[in-house]
């Protein structure tokens, strides 16, 4: 294999591809990416097993065609530090040499046969979104998924698409944010039958992706895996299998104490109340009374902190506790100038409510 690639380009590609690639595993070849060259485009790959990525380069002058397995991350180095407009890659018989104006560089790889195949996306796509909406979706549900949990069905993201729009949702057992995005079209049968939890590390990938505002995801559904098309990228990955939590029975209908607040003026005031918590005492106490909205977080060792916020509200009073950083993280991801807060009783969630699409459930704490 001998390939003329575009600097810049081949260090965006690895730069997506090493999110993907272990560092540690007990199989070697998974920490390389292979680059398959055919007559006039390149693709590479790179995988973990469970998430896949190809990514067609087509900025190349291939000069001889064949395939090279090589470490993803000593490639990525050299290719990110070159200073070069063009680097020639030449592979044969494991070895791979990476020539710029005044460097070259001599990386052993490996065997291409025994690299793991990572599917290409093939036929037609089981539904469509516009990328800009599918970041949207994904900054308004991935923070609220478990981290760890060995309950593996809340480690990821629910998809539900149904008519033209596609509902993603997120729990971590404490927290539930629910958002919902316009598909491009209707999905198809199969789709819009299927309750499909995608892992949060692809989704995490699919934030990466790069592209205009016109610019579609292709869905597609393949047994146990989901595939996405977005140009020049193939992301595929397995599904999580289990069930999902009915994230349905857990949201509010009935709450009476509603308020509408300035979403920055909010934000705010949660970071400063917050700012005298300690380890021992995490929560903040939000305390609504006649016009009057108090944000207020105190530790023993520290002292106390109080912001007032003013409302229009004439209900009853109520005073609940939250943790001042699922408050925050919610009301990062709200684009609205406004959001609208429910409160029931001090024992009970809390609900966030931004534009007709966006949902957060957020349980209390208590304070004592």
């Amino acid at each position: 294999m001998k390939v003329q690639f575009n600097r810049e380009g081949l260090s965006q590609a690895l730069a997506l591809l090493t999110s993907v690639v272990p560092d540690r595993t007990p199989k070697p070849i998974l920490r390389c990416v292979k680059i398959d060259a055919a007559k006039d485009s390149v693709r590479v790959y790179g995988t973990d097993l469970e998430v896949g990525i190809n990514y067609l380069l087509s900025a190349v002058d291939v000069k001889e065609t064949g395939q090279a397995v090589v470490p993803a991350a000593r490639l990525a180095a050299v290719v990110r530090e070159s200073a070069d407009e063009t680097l020639l890659l030449h592979a044969d018989k494991g070895l791979c040499e990476v020539r710029g104006a005044d460097s070259h560089f001599s990386i052993y790889g490996q065997e291409p046969s025994q690299y793991p195949p990572v599917p290409v996306f093939a036929g037609e796509p089981d539904a469509e979104v516009l990328l800009d909406n599918l970041r949207i979706g994904i900054e308004q549900s991935l923070f609220a998924t478990a981290r760890e949990s060995t309950r593996y069905a809340i480690n990821g993201v629910l998809w539900e698409m149904k008519g033209k729009k596609l509902t993603l949702v997120a729990t971590d057992g404490r927290r539930l944010a629910r958002t919902r995005v316009n598909l491009v079209g209707n999905p198809s049968e199969k789709a819009a039958s299927s309750k499909l939890i995608v892992p949060a590390k692809t989704m995490a990938l699919l934030a990466k992706l790069t592209g205009g505002e016109k610019d579609k995801v292709a869905v597609r559904l393949v047994d146990n895996q989901i595939m996405f098309a977005a140009g020049p990228v193939v992301v595929c990955s397995s599904l999580v299998e289990g069930n999902f939590p009915k994230y349905e029975d857990i949201i509010p209908a009935d709450y009476q104490k509603k308020l509408t607040l300035p979403t920055d003026v909010v934000l705010s005031a949660v970071r400063r109340a917050a700012l005298l918590t300690s380890e021992e005492s995490r929560g903040i106490k939000v305390a609504v009374s006649k016009n009057k909205l108090v944000f207020s977080g105190k530790a023993p060792e520290t002292g106390d902190a109080e912001v007032d916020v003013a409302v229009e509200y004439g209900g009853e009073p109520v005073e609940i506790g939250f943790n001042p950083q699922f408050l925050a993280d919610c009301l990062r991801v709200i684009h609205e100038p406004q959001f609208e807060l429910e409160l029931g009783q001090p024992d009970t969630p809390g609900v966030i409510k931004a534009g007709a699409n966006f949902l957060y459930v957020l349980m209390p704490i208590s304070l004592s």
